[in-house]
């Protein structure tokens, strides 16, 4: 085992201070620039290392955000991840990054593993199944600011970011009525979560105002994977009436559902129309092309992190900035344009 190099030792090989080679170190004004760069080559040569963990202790802050997502194996949560650690980065902020893989026990794992590594703040996407904010308290305890994005978690103390899941729902049923289905099944995740409750309403609501009725048996819950969507196409099969629509909640599940769907016969839209979310790369992929609805991750990994450090640095009241809805849009391809093919 090599013994840890401490400034001690770089003091005793130059004939200095400790206190000199720790303001050298720090690029302190008082150096000179001969003293600073005889320091930082004899550290370099002698293998130093600087204890930044005690130098946090002292400072009482670390210069790490936190972030906990449900998965990482997943396209749009890669483009949050990017858009958090370029504006974390460019602000001299470093990330711990873990993944819950949507299970309240990791989820609280991974919360009680950023608190001990004393992070400033904590951004999280909830897991599938996270029912409650107890593991989260002990922030909010500490005045460590906590942010919720995507999947977010109602909380007086804690800003939400997240896409209007509701219009985005509505817009997409809508298309799919307009297109001339009439009975639509709608592939949705756990009600728990506010984006898939939220695009259950919106599916309802766009029944409602185009005086169709809402049938529950038309409703799958699942927790939305590319088996959910294989699944969930033996289950319409066995519909009868056969419906003519398909709004699934995310694009992974609705090409699962749509290559069974293709296998068995089903001609897809003229039988039935099939609609997304989240303009996942595969659904350019999948033929027919994927109607969905497209959101940015990239753009709300920024919003979450700006956010998080002008709290931070600003000391920015988060009450003026509670919720933050971004924008997202419709994107129309062949999976659910019926109308085309009866002209």
């Amino acid at each position: 085992m090599h013994k840890e190099i401490t400034i001690y030792d770089i003091a005793a090989r130059l004939n200095i201070s400790a206190a000199t080679v720790s303001r050298a170190l720090k690029d302190h004004p008082r150096v000179s620039k001969a003293t600073k760069k005889l320091v930082a080559k004899t550290s370099d040569e002698m293998g130093y290392r600087s204890n930044s963990f005690a130098s946090n202790l002292r400072k009482k802050q670390s210069s790490i955000i936190g972030v906990i997502v449900p998965r990482l194996n997943s396209n749009f949560m890669a483009d949050v991840l990017a858009g958090i650690e370029k504006v974390a980065n460019s602000n001299n902020y470093n990330l711990f990054i873990s993944q819950s893989l949507e299970s309240t026990k990791k989820e609280a794992s991974n919360a009680q593993a950023m608190l001990n590594n004393r992070v400033d703040g904590l951004l999280v996407s909830v897991a599938y199944d996270t029912t409650n904010f107890d593991h989260f308290e002990s922030f909010i305890r500490r005045n460590i600011p906590v942010i919720f994005f995507d999947r977010v978690f109602e909380h007086e103390s804690c800003p939400q970011i997240y896409i209007d899941n509701y219009k985005a729902a509505h817009d997409i049923t809508d298309h799919l009525i307009k297109q001339g289905s009439k009975r639509i099944v709608h592939i949705g995740g756990n009600q728990l979560r506010n984006v898939y409750a939220e695009r259950l309403q919106g599916y309802k609501r766009a029944l409602e105002e185009n005086n169709l009725l809402f049938d529950e048996n038309l409703v799958i819950i699942s927790d939305l994977t590319s088996k959910a969507g294989s699944d969930a196409a033996y289950k319409i099969l066995k519909m009868s009436p056969l419906p003519d629509g398909l709004f699934v909640a995310n694009d992974i599940c609705a090409i699962g559902c749509m290559q069974v769907l293709k296998k068995e016969g089903i001609n897809i839209p003229s039988d039935i129309a099939v609609a997304g979310f989240n303009n996942d790369p595969t659904a350019t992929v999948i033929e027919p092309a994927l109607t969905t609805v497209n959101y940015k991750g990239y753009e709300m990994g920024e919003v979450a992190a700006k956010l998080m450090i002008n709290h931070l640095v600003d000391k920015d009241d988060f009450q003026e900035t509670h919720s933050l809805i971004l924008r997202s849009e419709l994107i129309i391809r062949e999976s659910s344009l019926r109308n085309n093919l009866q002209k």
